[in-house]
């Protein structure tokens, strides 16, 4: 069982054990989301703890960029990209764009945006050129079926 939201103070500053990264990082007002949101992945939604990248590291447009955090099928195969924000972050068009964004090189099944307080989680189908946004977040089983 991973023990989520051990926290230390350090430097006047405090810090959020993150069990995916196995580190321990500053506990910012995103960070509070995405380890809430890790904690659902693994729990709730059954993702295998060892297939989360967390500040995944991809180049778009010549740029280094990272997505918050990327889940991988059991082949390594990118399946979800999560764009986290703060909760007093409005969910709108540009965080969508952030996250499309980093699709354009991971070309993903699944995009997740979450305030904390909201989240949008849509499916891509790219041969029928649709984008269709799910009323929950599917289970890792679900994400991993041949005919997503």
């Amino acid at each position: 069982m991973i023990n989520w939201f051990s926290t230390r103070l350090k430097n006047n500053k405090e810090e959020v054990f993150d069990p995916i990264r196995r580190k321990w990082v500053r506990l910012t007002p995103e960070e509070e989301v995405r380890q809430m949101l890790l904690r659902d992945l693994v729990e709730q939604y059954h993702v295998p703890p060892g297939l989360i990248s967390v500040e995944f590291p991809l180049k778009v447009n010549g740029m280094e960029k990272r997505c918050d955090v990327v889940v991988f099928d059991h082949h390594i195969n990118p399946l979800m990209i999560v764009e986290c924000k703060a909760r007093n972050v409005n969910l709108n068009q540009d965080v969508m764009v952030q996250a499309s964004t980093y699709n354009l090189n991971l070309k993903v099944p699944f995009l997740l945006i979450t305030n904390g307080n909201q989240q949008y989680c849509c499916k891509i189908n790219y041969s029928e050129g649709e984008i269709v946004f799910l009323n929950a977040v599917p289970f890792y089983e679900e994400m991993t079926e041949p005919d997503r």
